[in-house]
Parts: structure tokens; sequence; C-alpha cells
């Protein structure tokens, strides 16, 4: 039995129809400033405790098949006892309610609209990203699941896994059931309509998944970034104050349930640190109008330690820049050059607007079997004070000269005139699980360099 309330309009049916998931750890109340200005629009809303977590019964699935077929549950109620029309249903969440709803799209084919704020669509490549382990994120995962909820003898066996480095293949296919991008032939086929909203700095979800996962629907899309971490940007909206995510949710339920039409399929981005100027463009490939290739230079350096190039604390250091405006901070004069390779660009006299995804590519040596680095890349200012624009790990699992392609995380950052672009390469970060053997060696030989989107 799972956990729900409805707030249904006052008055004479049938309604369009919203149901919403809540997030990991959190129950049914989460939605309620929504859901009653929703019901007051004329939608019938049903806001459920997801399976194993606080007054819902059974125990927590992560997204699996129980989890599925408890959407599709609380559709067949809503027609079985509201004035809910069937035919106009949508699904929204939070984080965890958001990878449900965009899974159920591809079971359940009454879904016609998916709002999916803070959503995974591939959980391999959140678990796994680059060969690379993510224990703060996936620490928080469990702590919670552990206060608030009954975690299964599944889901304790696989963080088990996880956190020892065995079961690979086991842990894959088990994220594969829970990813939306498995189902990606069923969802086309339906054509739900699906809104992702996400933050740049997620640390738990990255925005590189969502950009491939959105750009293989063929039905009305629309994607957007802001600044911030994993549920940071839509977080007062849950309050019922004034939120543009929330904003553009509303629209979209209005557009694609209440089928009113207004809003334009596109992809929207809000550059980072310009106020949160907003740009809309058709489509995810207009969004970078060319590349400029920054060719890098041999180096060598060694696994002895982290630097001052740091990602920071899951949550908290992405999420204060959503207040604050500033990033995860470095003095590049600071970084130990014997633990980590660092090139700077000359000064940009007409600055830089990055959007897109920064592309890595290192030819490297190294003297260890298996290791770990980390690519950071910087707007530095005149004093060597660099922000951080993007940054993402590479874990190689056997020996021998490695060539690296590695995808940053993408962004919306202008780097101002007369500032520097650097690559930081180091071995360690507080994010992510290294592989590295103390003090062994690596060299950037070879054919090395890093691709800048520039719009």
């Amino acid at each position: 039995m799972l956990k729900a309330n409805v707030i249904s309009p006052t008055t004479a049916g049938p309604h369009p129809a919203i149901v919403f998931i809540s997030s990991w750890g959190l129950n049914d109340a989460e939605y309620l400033a929504q859901a009653k200005a929703l019901a007051e629009a004329g939608y019938v809303v049903l806001s459920y405790t997801a399976r194993g977590f606080w007054g819902s019964g059974g125990f927590i699935d992560t997204g699996g098949p129980a989890d599925i077929a408890d959407v599709s549950a609380a559709i067949d109620w809503l027609d079985a006892n509201t004035t809910a029309d069937p035919a106009r249903v949508g699904v929204g969440g939070v984080s965890y309610g958001a990878g449900i709803g965009l899974i159920a799209a591809g079971h359940d084919p009454r879904i016609r609209a998916v709002v999916a704020l803070s959503a995974w669509t591939d959980l391999v490549e959140s678990l796994y990203a680059d060969q690379t382990r993510h224990p703060q994120a996936v620490w928080l995962l469990r702590i919670t699941a552990e206060l608030l909820g009954r975690p299964s003898a599944e889901f304790d066996q696989m963080l088990d896994d996880y956190f020892a480095n065995r079961n690979v293949g086991a842990i894959t296919e088990w994220g594969r059931i829970r990813s939306a991008e498995t189902y990606l032939d069923a969802i086309r086929a339906s054509r739900p309509a699906i809104l992702i909203a996400n933050a740049y700095g997620d640390s738990i979800f990255g925005p590189n998944q969502l950009v491939d996962f959105f750009g293989q629907l063929t039905g009305p899309k629309r994607l957007e970034f802001a600044a911030g971490d994993h549920a940071i940007p839509e977080l007062t909206g849950l309050a019922g104050l004034p939120n543009h995510v929330w904003t553009s949710a509303r629209q979209w339920f209005d557009d694609h349930v209440a089928n009113s039409r207004q809003t334009a399929d596109q992809v929207v981005l809000r550059v980072r640190n310009a106020n949160n100027t907003v740009e809309s463009y058709v489509d995810w490939a207009d969004v970078t109008g060319g590349t400029t290739r920054y060719p890098l230079s041999e180096k060598a350096f060694r696994a002895n330690g982290d630097t001052v190039a740091t990602a920071g604390v899951v949550l908290l250091t992405n999420g204060l820049e959503a207040l604050t405006g500033i990033p995860p901070l470095a003095w590049l004069p600071a970084v130990d050059r014997s633990r980590a390779a660092v090139w700077q660009t000359g000064l940009l006299s007409g600055g830089a607007a990055v959007r897109g995804i920064p592309r890595v590519h290192l030819t490297i040596q190294p003297d260890a079997a298996t290791g770990t680095v980390v690519a950071y890349l910087y707007d530095v200012d005149l004093l060597g004070t660099g922000r951080l624009i993007t940054h993402a790990p590479y874990t190689w699992l056997s020996g021998g000269t490695q060539a690296i392609d590695l995808a940053l995380p993408a962004t919306a950052w202008d780097v101002p005139a007369g500032h520097r672009l650097a690559l930081v390469v180091d071995t360690e970060d507080p994010l992510y699980i290294d592989t590295n053997a103390p003090g062994s060696a690596i060299s950037v030989t070879g054919s090395s360099w890093v691709d800048v989107p520039l719009r």
C-alpha cells in the first residue's frame, strides 16, 4: 500500500490529472504547495510516497519494476476514484520521482507528459562514469535509505558490492533495468511530452546523460539547465515560492496535459556567471557554434595525493554556487606541479562564451596498471584565481599507453575578457574513488588537447 494524498478541483470534471512521485527519502507532502496550485487551476493531483519510504509499504526498489508498477496503479486509482480524465495524465517528480516518471513513460502509454526535475536517465553512468566510482553520492543515498526507509536485500547487496568494487557486471545489469534510456524505443513509440530540468553541477546525476537522452527523443521535448547541484534549482518552488523551474513545469503540464499548447520545444540555458541570463536554442546541436582546440604540451607528475584543484562536497559546493554565484575556487599558482599537470592559454582579449560539452583528449603513459586522473577546466583571472567551469574523472583498468577521451559535463559559462582558460589534471578528488598506486608516475605524451565549445 502506498501513502498518498489527492487534491481535486471544486468544479465538475472530467479534469486533467497529475501523479507526483516523492523524492528519495521524502514523502507525499513534498509537492503540497505545487499540487494545491495545480488543483486550483483545474487538475486532479495525486502525490504519493515511493514504496519503502515513510508510510508506504514494501521495500525500496530504486526505480525497479515494482516502482514502475506503482505509477500505473496510481493512474488506475485516479481513473476509478476521481474525476480524472484517463486521456489527460501527466507524471512528475524531483530526483527519484523524476527518474521513476521517465521510466514509467516507457511502460504506460496513458502517460502523456513527464516533468523530470533533477532526473537520471542512465543509472550505470551515474555510478561508474568513465569507470570511476562516486562514493559521496552513493553514501548519501545509502544513509538516507537507512534512516528514512526500508532498504531491500538487493539494494544492500548492490551497495556492498559497489563499495567493495566487485560484481560490477551484476550492478551494471541492475542499473540498466533502472535507466530510462533502456526503454527509449517504448518511449519514442508512445511519444509523451518530456521536460527535463537539471543543474549543470549535479554531483549525483551529471548533465551529459540527459543531453544524450534528450537528443534521442522524438516527441515533444524541452531541456533546461541552471546553476547549482542536485535538486537545488527547483528547491524553493517546493515551498510555493516563485521558481523558474516550476514555472516551466506548470506550463509544460498546461501545454501537454491540459492541451493549451503554448510552449516551444527547445533547449534553455541559464548562464552560470551572468546573473542567470536566459538563452534559448532550437535544439542541443545549436548550443555550440564552434570549437577551439588547445594543444597540450608534454608533462609528467606523480600520484602523491590531492592538490588544491577540487570539485568539493556533494550537494554543498555546487549548491552554494546557485545561492552565491561563486563556483569552486583554486589559486592556480598553489597547484603542486609534482602532483598535477597544468596548462594555461594566453590572455583571452575578447573573453569566451563556453557553451556545451568541453572534451579532453589525453595520451598518457602511466607506470601503474590501474589509475585515475581528474581533469578540471578553469576560468583564471589576472591574480591566478581559477573558477571551476567543469570537471570529470577517468579511471583506466589495464596497463600500457592510455588514449583517454573525456567529455566534461555540459556547461554555460562566460569567460571575461582578459582572463585565461586553464586545464589541471591531477589524480585525486574527494568526490571519487581513485585506483592510483601511491607515488606512481604519469606522463602526458604524444597527441593531447582540449576542445572548448563556444557559442
